[in-house]
């Protein structure tokens, strides 16, 4: 019977964990996309945050996470972008468009070329 209620109680923490990892994903993704806004409108209140700025910078060219309308603001923000953040940022765009003339027919890929066009026009 211990080991039941054992295994069980088991279960439920990780039931929960895996809940709280996953609410934690999409608090994630709002809160980099708040942070970009509060940025471009708000920017005496706005304050640097790395991880916000890095979830940016690791989806930048997914538009699934980073809708157009808020492309056009994280252009603006990638302009005074600095360093080693700059760099990777230009090599992982040149990656993806060399990516994408592996496979033509793949929609997605080819959006994703052309956001990483427009970055690399931006920042070199």
């Amino acid at each position: 019977m211990k080991k039941i209620l054992k295994k069980e109680k088991k279960r439920l923490k990780e039931e929960e964990e895996s809940l709280k990892v996953k609410a934690s994903g999409a608090t994630a993704s709002q809160q980099a996309l708040d942070y970009l806004t509060c940025w471009a409108e708000n920017h005496t209140e706005w304050k640097f945050q790395k991880t916000r700025q890095t979830w940016l910078l690791q989806h930048i060219f997914d538009f699934e996470k980073i809708p157009d309308d808020k492309f056009s603001v994280m252009l603006q923000y990638l302009e005074g972008l600095r360093g080693g953040a700059r760099e990777t940022t230009v090599q992982k765009a040149l990656a993806l468009i060399e990516e994408s003339g592996q496979t033509p027919e793949d929609r997605s890929a080819q959006q994703r070329a052309q956001r990483a066009r427009e970055v690399i026009q931006l920042l070199s």
